[in-house]
């Protein structure tokens, strides 16, 4: 059998997104990029799993808001609110399955810009223009309110400042960035948040997490 996407070599690996078997660079190639990958293809989580372990720092032109300081005892003294973030993100990506890494970093950072104006007195909203990630950013901005107005005390976000959550989400996207492998399609970064965050869970103060601040 030849591969049905290069048409030349011999398709020997099954790929569940295209349901038939292609052949084994095209599947290097094409993933995450050509390809939309499920979640439980074992090829995908051996090429992330390789990836994770060669993954190496961002360089320091690419960190976002690089000029500011994000201690790591801010982040963790806030850990209950970067898990209701993260928690939002999950939910919405529940019912957005074909949410990706670039939909979701679109929608942080735009959220970001907002708080980062709010922090600095001026009200200035300038949401995503692709439709997913106006969503997101729509989804995680409300999250943000309601969990305010219910004075969420135990989550931190009712004494929380707008210059606080620019920090938070500032903090989220370094680690997006670090985490992504910038594949058009990858959820390499979703992922890790799955792995890091149990979906719509309460959160205490106490929790702990592995993440390393970039």
């Amino acid at each position: 059998m030849v591969c049905p996407i290069c048409g030349k070599r011999p398709a020997k690996r099954f790929c569940p997104a295209k349901g038939e078997k292609i052949c084994a660079p095209c599947c290097g190639k094409e993933r995450e990029v050509t390809i939309d990958c499920p979640p439980d293809c074992s090829y995908l989580a051996a090429a992330h799993r390789y990836e994770a372990e060669h993954r190496k720092p961002i360089p320091a032109g690419e960190i976002p808001y690089r000029e500011m300081d994000i201690p790591a005892e801010f982040v963790y003294e806030r850990w209950p609110v970067v898990a209701g973030l993260a928690a939002a993100i999950l939910d919405f990506q529940v019912q957005n399955r074909e949410l990706t890494d670039a939909s979701a970093y679109s929608a942080i950072e735009a959220l970001a810009e907002t708080c980062r104006t709010l922090g600095s007195g001026i009200y200035y909203e300038r949401p995503p223009g692709a439709p997913l990630a106006h969503a997101l950013y729509s989804r995680i901005a409300e999250f943000v309110q309601a969990s305010r107005k219910q004075g969420n005390e135990r989550g931190g976000f009712s004494s929380l400042k707008d210059s606080e959550i620019f920090r938070l989400l500032v903090f989220l996207l370094r680690v997006a960035r670090q985490e992504t492998n910038g594949r058009p399609r990858s959820r390499a970064f979703l992922d890790f948040l799955r792995v890091h965050f149990p979906p719509l869970v309460e959160t205490t103060a106490k929790e702990t997490s592995r993440i390393i601040v970039p």
